[in-house]
């Protein structure tokens, strides 16, 4: 019993009493620096915070790391951006392409890419003027791509295309994520419902404005996404056309 104490109180103290260097009291190693803690990182910034918040130094903070430490795995924000749309991107599920059923397959598609972007506000931003290097993003088109090739699509049309309606989906995303992040601010009074607006067309000078006054029901119409329905379907009108 060599070195206990004599006390036995000391001595249940003691035996209790974490050794020195025990792995129980040593700090917790941190986490190393990855692409995927990256992007989970800039994806919580995106959702507590919005997008505009989205910084490289603001994601370092997330991690506890400073901004020195992700150029080891980025090249610069516009690299976070791909990151954004590919970790999307990947929860995307593509159609085995059916000729008979290419319009639907490609509004699904879309459908998906749309809800994927509504749940981090105004994420739709970096798929905006750049292009995809992220695999799971060229996987994606290179599914649309091939629904729209076997509905009979011309190759140069599709590509174009796929151009459009991405664009499109894009800014449809953000311009919901826009409203529904005004709505919550209470000085932002533009934001005004269906019935508002009509009473507010029903106002105006019918010399002026006769045709708004006359289709304000329409100029109004749509519920959820009837609008982003009719605009994909509007696209694909005109291909299956061309």
């Amino acid at each position: 019993m060599t070195g206990m104490p004599s006390d036995p109180r000391q001595r249940r103290a003691a035996r209790h009493a974490q050794p020195t260097g025990d792995p129980a009291t040593s700090p917790p190693r941190k986490q190393p620096i990855t692409v995927d803690r990256i992007t989970d990182a800039a994806l919580q910034v995106v959702a507590t915070e919005g997008y505009d918040a989205l910084t490289i130094r603001r994601v370092a903070a997330v991690l506890g790391a400073g901004p020195s430490s992700l150029y080891a795995h980025i090249v610069n924000k516009d690299d976070i951006d791909d990151l954004l749309v590919g970790r999307l991107y990947a929860a995307v599920v593509l159609p085995e392409p059916d000729p008979a059923r290419w319009r639907q397959q490609i509004r699904d598609v879309y459908t998906q890419i749309r809800d994927q972007y509504l749940k981090y506000p105004g994420v739709s931003r970096a798929a905006l003027g750049t292009v995809p290097t992220n695999l799971h993003t060229l996987q994606v088109r290179e599914g649309l791509l091939t629904i729209l090739l076997a509905g009979g699509i011309e190759p140069q049309t599709a590509a174009w295309a796929l151009d459009a309606l991405s664009l499109y989906v894009s800014a449809y995303a953000l311009e919901q994520s826009l409203v529904q992040q005004r709505r919550k601010d209470p000085e932002q009074e533009w934001v005004v419902s269906r019935e508002e607006l009509l009473r507010r067309f029903a106002a105006l000078p019918a010399d002026a404005f006769p045709q708004t006054r006359r289709h304000a029901d329409a100029l109004t119409s749509g519920t959820g996404h009837d609008r982003f329905d009719f605009t994909l379907d509007l696209i694909m009108d005109n291909l299956s056309r061309s």
